[in-house]
């Protein structure tokens, strides 16, 4: 089995019973397994790291998302988003066969799903940003949702490779959105899928957790002791939390202090949260 210290566990699809084909003599497991591709076929698919879904989430994926799938059992699958590299345990029902490759992705925050192209029709359910589909066809002003999944309101959605031309304010339209630890969508999300999902609609891949962000996005910036020389877009790290800087002094953030998505005085920030996690871990820049 993978040591922790040379491999992550939430981005290894390795255990010591089971692992991927493509790690074989790299990582010593009994038995190794293929990927069965498949994709995510409704709005929200929970992540758990046990096949109990009594135990701690651990993340979203969105309809359309990809999940290399290494065993199914007792009505679980286990294996990793193709996303983010995150592994895990998922309802097998949450998932289904390889369809047509997506074209559209959803760009609004979420929106409903209506059974016919009308908005007096009975809504299906919602679905939530950067959840991605192919457009099966259009009437009206509504696009359909491939292969018979209902319809969307098209300004609603967005060519795959659409981008925003400012990731941040984006980000802010989640204010006032619940925290939820290991949610990735406005109806709850945590810091580090608010980081994730703002940057994913600016056309900017990130990893899944706040320790994982702080290796891998931007550049280092000094620490001031007086909080100085920040901009717009710098994200500002501790253990375990991580948020937006909106100017020089207003900090964006979905924290469990508010149990929501809201904007304050960095300066504030900083002060509470040295008293329960520690001071601020780095500074990064795009």
């Amino acid at each position: 089995m993978p040591k922790p210290d040379i491999y992550d566990l939430r981005i290894t699809p390795a255990r010591a019973d089971l692992a991927a084909s493509s790690l074989r003599g790299t990582v010593k497991a009994t038995h190794y397994a293929d990927a069965q591709d498949m994709q995510v076929c409704v709005s929200l698919a929970p992540l758990y790291g046990a096949p109990d879904a009594t135990t701690m989430l651990q993340t979203e994926l969105l309809l359309g998302e990809r999940f290399d799938v290494y065993e199914q059992k007792n009505d679980w699958v286990w294996g990793q988003a193709r996303r983010d590299g995150y592994v895990g345990y998922m309802p097998t029902n949450k998932l289904g066969a390889l369809a047509n490759a997506p074209d559209h992705r959803i760009s609004a925050l979420r929106t409903p799903v209506f059974a016919t192209p009308d908005l007096k029709a009975p809504i299906l359910g919602y679905v939530h940003e950067n959840s991605i589909f192919m457009c099966a066809g259009k009437e009206g002003r509504y696009l359909k949702l491939a292969p018979d999944n209902g319809w969307v309101f098209a300004k609603h959605a967005a060519p795959l490779d659409a981008i925003v031309a400012d990731w941040v304010s984006h980000a802010q339209a989640y204010l006032g959105a619940p925290y939820v630890w290991g949610g990735r969508s406005s109806f709850g999300l945590d810091c580090s899928a608010l980081v994730q999902n703002a940057l994913q609609a600016g056309g900017i891949a990130a990893p899944r957790d706040s320790d994982m962000q702080e290796k891998a996005l931007g550049k280092a910036v000094t620490i001031q002791g007086d909080l100085s020389g920040l901009f717009r877009g710098d994200l500002v790290f501790w253990k375990g939390h991580v948020g937006i800087m909106l100017d020089g002094k207003m900090f964006l953030h979905a924290n469990a202090h508010h149990m929501k998505v809201v904007h304050e005085p960095l300066s504030e920030a900083v002060a509470r949260i040295k008293k329960t996690t520690g001071a601020i871990t780095a500074i990064r820049r795009l």
